[in-house]
């Protein structure tokens, strides 16, 4: 025999278990389907503005006054979040507006732990009285309304 023969003969060898329409059946073996569903989690950190070495002293903080605010916020437009007071989340909306998220009253350690995490919803909204946020120990926090930000003017 050739070394050239050999690989011929294992496949011909092979072939009666590699032709074979159906698996080899053992007796009591069961199979059952398995299926996976994808769960993606939105982590938003919380900014706090942190002094560089070189640059001016920070501009004092800009005070707000809430006015009506919207019943949703589309997910995609998030860009920034501050966490300033308990029970409330400062959401930066397209990188200028700002919305306050009202949340409920259970919601006590979502400052403590510097961020909380957006669970995606099929419509791409977070929404007053349907959805809610995370804490990053766990705890659920519904979100009770949403109020717009508009900048207080500066006293002359």
């Amino acid at each position: 025999m050739t070394l050239r023969a050999l690989p011929v003969l294992l496949l011909v060898s092979a072939a009666p278990f590699v032709l074979s329409a159906s698996p080899p059946q053992a007796e009591g073996v069961q199979y059952a389907q398995l299926t996976i569903h994808e769960r993606l989690i939105i982590r938003v950190p919380r900014v706090s503005p942190a002094p560089i070495r070189g640059r001016p002293a920070p501009v004092p903080p800009v005070r707000w006054d809430e006015k009506k605010g919207p019943v949703c916020i589309a997910m995609n437009t998030l860009t920034g979040a501050a966490v300033d007071r308990e029970g409330e989340v400062d959401l930066v909306v397209g990188g200028a507006r700002r919305v306050r998220a009202k949340l409920d009253d259970d919601c006590p350690t979502l400052d403590f732990y510097r961020g909380f995490y957006l669970k995606p919803t099929p419509d791409g909204q977070l929404c007053a009285k349907r959805d809610g946020i995370r804490s990053r120990s766990g705890a659920y926090c519904a979100v009770t309304r949403f109020r717009a930000l508009v900048p207080r003017p500066a006293k002359k």
